[in-house]
């Protein structure tokens, strides 16, 4: 009784739903899988025969460590709505959700300040132990390797502290029960069994069989490393190889690509690979910069040019000698900044504004745009001759709608970005919030998903999960859909599903029906603009009984002398 108590008081049915047309299945914000378990045992005896019973052991471990960390994830938000211990025991209960163990914490000593552990719990019905006696029958060794793994990471993640489990007991060595104790790290001292907690090196015949795939995959081709881009999808391979033949070389490159892509990243990594990597590079957003301005700075100005020229001052190009210049957004130049950026690159020559020196410049040009230059050219927007010029070497990047297998590559960069700015650690992001990332549209491309980053980054508290409340702040998407399944275990209909969620939220501390009855009765009848017959068809009712309950409610409203 005290179980059920507690999956009725954290409401857990409601947070585990099958969203069939879908295919899939939520707990919560992580999605999960339903998995014949002969067929995940099927895959553990793969395990130990490729891998060796050790190596499996140990794999077998950290696996069940992730998935205790995720629904320590969960635990974790619920705390504040009631006891600390009873939130924590919501651990076990999950796991037995999950149809893997049913486990009873037997002894447990519990330090909540100084986040400590000392624990022992009693495991039934273990899918593991089940597993391993089918393929391999009774041994000597203890066989709940993911079990101790998931108490590891559960218990880890709650806590904050590294809790290891190990398993003492367990019915494949004969045992009555399979039991497992945790206690912290360090108070197991030098015991081997860490060893299964880390991550162990692939075998040397392994690592030298990946390094010639590489080398078979690279040889007919010159590598580069990504430095700060990040990416593997085919479009963005396509654009970096392009960039790397490039960057050797002279020639002026052409960045297209729409707004927030990456541009001056990609500019920066060309300038960085270049021979010009120890001389300056100098960008410049044209479009940020008014056109009775923009000759000025690209050209340097003469002292006396003009009213307020108290001195004279190099412009971009001067300043870019020896390296790289980046004109941002090109589509956007003046006619007459135009004609003179053609006669530069002509030449290899500025003149400053007011001056009649030329002063012969070095410069590895980089332009970008959003622009659509063809269309600019065929409307008189853009010079035909200065495009040619341009467009030697044109490289197109592709916008991040179209290259989302990037996207979890993109995360994991930013988030290594931004923790440590804001002085956090932070595992990553949920399935659900990673889900909906990759259903964005992304019409702000790399920088719209960078700003959503800082924002989670600064929203989530340390040590957990972003969601999908932390990414998408006032503009939530719609909540997963599905049906969850009701206290007889059953799944029920998706729409009577969400009708229950709402149900179950009225139901706290304080629920007064009459005041809800009334404050419907007085909303259908706002929605229907007082038309009662109106009202009364939204509530399902007829149009005496709405009137009825109306003069009930009212009547209620003032005070009787019964009740005064």
């Amino acid at each position: 009784m005290a179980v059920q108590r507690l999956i009725e008081r954290f409401n857990l049915r409601s947070r585990l739903r099958f969203d069939i047309d879908a295919g899939q299945i939520w707990l919560d914000e992580s999605r999960m899988l339903l998995f014949h378990a002969k067929a995940i045992g099927a895959l553990r005896r793969e395990l130990f025969d490729s891998l060796g019973a050790k190596r499996a052991q140990g794999l077998l471990f950290r696996m069940g460590f992730a998935a205790g960390q995720q629904d320590a994830d969960l635990a974790s938000k619920l705390l504040g709505e009631g006891d600390n211990f009873d939130v924590f025991q919501i651990g076990p209960e999950l796991h037995a959700f999950e149809g893997l163990v049913k486990t009873v914490l037997m002894d447990a000593h519990i330090d909540w300040e100084q986040g400590c552990f000392f624990g022992e719990a009693k495991c039934e019905n273990s899918w593991e132990a089940e597993s391993h006696l089918q393929q391999f029958g009774i041994g000597e060794d203890t066989a709940c390797w993911t079990l101790a793994g998931y108490a590891s990471g559960y218990v880890t993640r709650f806590f904050r502290r590294f809790i290891v489990f190990r398993e003492t007991q367990c019915t494949c060595r004969g045992d009555p029960h399979c039991v497992l104790v945790g206690k912290p790290v360090e108070a197991w001292g030098d015991d081997a069994y860490l060893e299964y907690c880390r991550p162990q090196d692939l075998e040397p015949s392994l690592r030298e069989l990946q390094r010639e795939l590489w080398q078979l995959r690279g040889g007919q081709r010159e590598q580069h490393a990504p430095g700060r881009l990040v990416g593997a999808s085919p479009g963005f391979r396509t654009a970096f190889d392009l960039l790397g033949k490039a960057a050797r070389t002279p020639i002026t490159v052409l960045l297209l690509g729409e707004t927030g892509v990456g541009k001056e990243v990609f500019a920066r990594w060309l300038h960085e690979n270049s021979e010009r990597a120890e001389q300056p590079f100098v960008a410049v957003n044209c479009a940020a910069i008014p056109n009775d301005l923009i000759e000025s700075e690209l050209f340097g100005v003469q002292k006396g040019a003009f009213t307020g020229a108290q001195q004279s001052r190099p412009g971009r190009f001067e300043r870019a000698d020896g390296g790289t210049l980046f004109l941002d957004e090109l589509g956007d130049l003046s006619s007459s900044a135009q004609v003179k950026l053609l006669r530069v690159l002509q030449t290899g020559e500025v003149e400053r504004l007011g001056d009649d020196k030329a002063r012969k410049v070095d410069v590895r040009l980089v332009a970008a745009t959003n622009v659509d230059l063809q269309r600019a050219m065929a409307e008189g927007r853009f010079r035909a001759d200065l495009y040619y010029r341009l467009a030697t070497y044109p490289v197109t990047i592709p916008p991040l709608r179209e290259r989302k297998s990037d996207i979890p590559l993109l995360v994991a960069a930013l988030l290594e970005k931004y923790a440590p700015i804001y002085h956090k650690k932070l595992p990553g992001l949920t399935d659900r919030a990673m889900q909906a990332l990759m259903a964005h549209r992304w019409p702000g491309n790399v920088r719209e998903l960078e700003n959503l980053i800082e924002r989670a980054v600064l929203l989530v508290p340390s040590g957990t999960r972003i969601e999908v409340e932390h990414l998408f702040a006032g503009c939530l998407p719609a909540p997963p859909c599905g049906a969850a399944i009701d206290r007889q275990g059953l799944v029920g209909n998706a729409d009577e599903a969400r009708r229950e969620l709402l149900y179950d939220s009225l139901l706290d501390d304080g629920f007064d029906l009459q005041a809800h009855e009334a404050r419907l009765l007085e909303l259908a009848v706002r929605r229907a603009k007082g038309n009662l017959t109106h009202a009364a068809r939204l509530l399902g009712i007829t149009r005496r009984q709405l009137a009825y309950r109306l003069k009930q409610a009212s009547g209620e409203n003032r005070p009787s002398p019964e009740r005064t």
